[in-house]
């Protein structure tokens, strides 16, 4: 019996890696309480403008630096934010901060984030008032190597940071949920002022009355 001069090699076995695609992705925060028609404005034309694949309406749990006393439980606020964006595609909801609990840390939701999706690059919305505050967010220094700041453009406000932020201008909106909740109060109308589907939400279920 002739053996072959020649070893056989093992076959070698390729496990395909499945790569993500990568995206970009924005974040709009806050309480939304309620949310109104100036939100989905603003999230819209950010997103639009800065050509994100889509941007996420971010609801808090606890946020650090605004009183949150008067803030519906966090069921009232997300069933109306669904209602808000359940027209538009482009809008999703991110609901990380209610689901972790406790107070609401940017840092903390992003590297929660960050370490679920990879392949994203984040864009965290804030208005123009709030850019001032940056320095006084937990974590910040930690927080800008995970995601990008946008800043929404508004007149009168100071429209520089020593933070790398991207500056967006989007049509002004005149109210905030504040003067929605009083004109509930009052049993004035709203109008035009949030989605049908949520004035009708407010309404059902009596909210802001007191």
């Amino acid at each position: 019996m002739v053996k072959s001069a020649y070893r056989t090699t093992p076959q070698l076995q390729f496990q395909r890696v499945t790569t993500l695609p990568h995206r970009r992705v924005g974040l709009y925060g806050g309480t939304f309480n309620p949310v109104h028609n100036g939100h989905l404005l603003v999230a819209d034309q950010v997103g639009k403008a800065l050509c994100l694949d889509r941007v996420y309406l971010m609801p808090d749990m606890q946020p650090p630096h605004v009183d949150h006393k008067g803030a519906l439980a966090a069921k009232y606020r997300v069933a109306m934010l669904k209602l808000a964006i359940a027209d538009n595609p482009f809008l999703g909801l991110e609901l990380a901060e209610i689901n972790r609990g406790g107070v609401s840390y940017t840092y903390d939701t992003m590297v929660e984030l960050k370490k679920k999706h990879p392949e994203i690059d984040y864009y965290f919305i804030i208005g123009g008032d709030m850019v001032d505050y940056l320095p006084k967010w937990h974590r910040i220094n930690d927080l800008l190597k995970l995601v990008n700041f946008v800043g929404v453009r508004r007149p009168g406000a100071n429209n520089h940071s020593e933070y790398p932020v991207i500056w967006v201008d989007t049509p002004q909106v005149d109210f905030s949920s504040s003067d929605i909740r009083q004109r509930i109060k009052d049993g004035r109308s709203i109008k035009y002022m949030v989605p049908d589907a949520v004035e009708d939400y407010i309404k059902e279920h009596q909210l802001y009355r007191d």
